[in-house]
């Protein structure tokens, strides 16, 4: 088995989800090949220098300085035309979702989205709000895949030492027709959840618009961003770009603190993963206390104000 394993970084700082994808590419077994694209790619590999794998492509070409749909399309067919990789491997995140399918039409490979595991020649994927999981088989002897948040745990990379070398492309600008704003984002937010190590969570827990306040206190304090439960959403409260769920994104932060969300599988689905969950909720009852690592019983609106202060004052 031969991979390759396309990586995700932000001005020089790996994707945790491409740490996961590297993880998952470990797991999976064989030969595994990183590319890393644009500017900083020579930091990127310094780090995944230090990972278990046979070696990682640099390509820092003047046309694709930064994330462009038509340069990486460009540059990962060249590169699997290359290696001859059985499979290329992303973590799922907003970047992955707008090139592999151009990528998948360019080289007539079967792209498998938001796998959560690859197990004799299956690829798994979980339906119905992660209640069932369903076997995908190929008749393609190579695919391209995407893992799904926290498939696998970045903590879980086999450590070791690798080489990096520079991978001449051949690109001119009549091949690149679009641009993209760098970072890409899923829309004009800044707000990128699943790339986030903290998160402040609220649902309707929070009783009214007003109160949403609190949660970016908090979150200003703790360096997190913000998300929201999917009625929070629905309500107009705060923008469908910060949801969480089966309908939002999927996340796995060190440390997920939800504020009033009740824990509805639909919730739940797409922030399991977590490393860490606090749970703030004056209902004892409710579903999210069953994920949870630490529960608080108690109003939050008498609770995270509080918590607020002390945080400063320390």
């Amino acid at each position: 088995m031969k991979s390759l394993v396309i990586i995700e970084h932000k001005n020089g700082v790996l994707h945790r989800m491409s740490r996961e994808a590297i993880s998952g590419a470990q797991k999976i077994g064989g030969d595994i090949t990183a590319l890393v694209i644009g500017e900083n790619a020579e930091s990127v590999s310094s780090e995944l220098s230090n990972f278990q794998i046979e070696k990682t492509f640099i390509v820092n070409h003047e046309l694709v300085p930064s994330y462009n749909v038509d340069g990486y399309k460009e540059i990962i067919k060249q590169v699997v035309d290359s290696i001859s990789p059985n499979i290329i491997i992303t973590g799922h995140t907003y970047q992955a979702r707008d090139f592999m399918p151009r990528v998948s039409a360019a080289l007539d490979i079967p792209f498998i989205p938001d796998i959560v595991e690859l197990e004799n020649n299956f690829y798994i994927k979980q339906v119905l709000n992660s209640k069932l999981n369903a076997s995908i088989s190929s008749s393609s002897e190579r695919a391209l895949i995407s893992f799904q948040s926290a498939s696998y745990s970045e903590e879980d990379i086999i450590k070791g030492s690798s080489r990096s070398e520079s991978f001449d492309v051949d690109l001119d600008s009549s091949s690149i027709k679009s641009k993209s704003d760098d970072p890409f984002q899923e829309s004009a937010s800044e707000v990128d959840l699943e790339s986030a190590e903290l998160i402040v969570s609220v649902g309707r827990g929070i009783e009214k618009e007003e109160n949403k306040s609190i949660a970016f206190e908090l979150a200003e304090v703790l360096g997190a961003e913000v998300s929201a439960s999917r009625p929070v959403v629905d309500a107009g409260w705060l923008p469908s770009s910060r949801q969480v769920g089966s309908s939002g994104s999927t996340v796995s932060p060190k440390l997920y603190l939800s504020l009033g969300v009740s824990g509805a599988i639909q919730h739940v689905v797409g922030m399991k993963g977590s490393k860490n969950i606090l749970a703030i909720n004056k209902d004892s009852e409710a579903p999210i206390f069953e994920i949870a690592d630490y529960a608080v019983v108690g109003d939050l609106l008498e609770i995270v104000p509080k918590l607020i202060t002390a945080l400063q004052d320390s």
